[in-house]
């Protein structure tokens, strides 16, 4: 299970986010993202399978749908090789 923790303008996800977290989290997604979020921080994010990436950029592509303009930032070095082995590179920074 994931953590969403809001911290000012940054939203901290942590644990573990794979197919049957995401199946659960699903309904939620159009609200768990604040309006006022700038940036997911993603360095609490212990394991991440290919449905977690994906949620991350459904919450990513639902945010700039609403005009909001969200970083998905700090990759833990897990979620960094699948970011590199599916090219998504250009969605995700080390540090904002």
């Amino acid at each position: 299970m994931i953590t969403l923790t809001p911290q000012g303008n940054t939203l901290s996800v942590a644990g573990r986010l794979d197919a049957a977290v995401v199946k659960q989290l699903w309904p939620e997604v159009a609200t768990l993202v604040p309006a006022d979020t700038s940036c997911l921080d993603l360095r609490q994010l212990s394991y991440s399978d290919s449905a977690g990436v994906a949620f991350l950029l459904e919450l990513w592509q639902r945010a700039h749908s609403r005009g909001q303009s969200i970083t998905l930032m700090s990759p833990s070095p897990q979620l960094g090789k699948l970011i590199a082995l599916y090219d998504l590179e250009a969605f995700f920074v080390e540090e904002a």
